[in-house]
């Protein structure tokens, strides 16, 4: 399955790009999470408050060390509303 980009955005070095109504980032997971995080204007201690998450997790999520579980993410997630989507990867032979 290939999708054709409808639209590419670049942004502070990002790139956005859509297809079919996706919109894809090649921002990293921490970077996007502290990025959204300051355009809510909320503090890494008011996500911790938000989620029930400790400061330090938090702070080890947004500099992407260790290993999140996918429980942890959907909780910072969901308070910045954001979407974890888990596909299939698709194999070209």
């Amino acid at each position: 399955m290939h999708y054709i980009a409808h639209l590419f955005v670049l942004v502070k070095n990002i790139l956005y790009f859509c297809t079919k109504s996706e919109i894809y980032c090649t921002m990293k997971y921490g970077e996007l999470i502290k990025e959204r995080r300051a355009v809510l204007g909320l503090t890494q201690q008011d996500l911790s408050d938000y989620t029930e998450l400790s400061l330090r997790i938090i702070k080890s999520v947004e500099s992407e060390k260790g290993n999140p579980s996918l429980k942890t993410l959907e909780k910072i997630a969901t308070v910045l509303g954001l979407e974890l989507i888990m596909k299939v990867k698709t194999i070209n032979e």
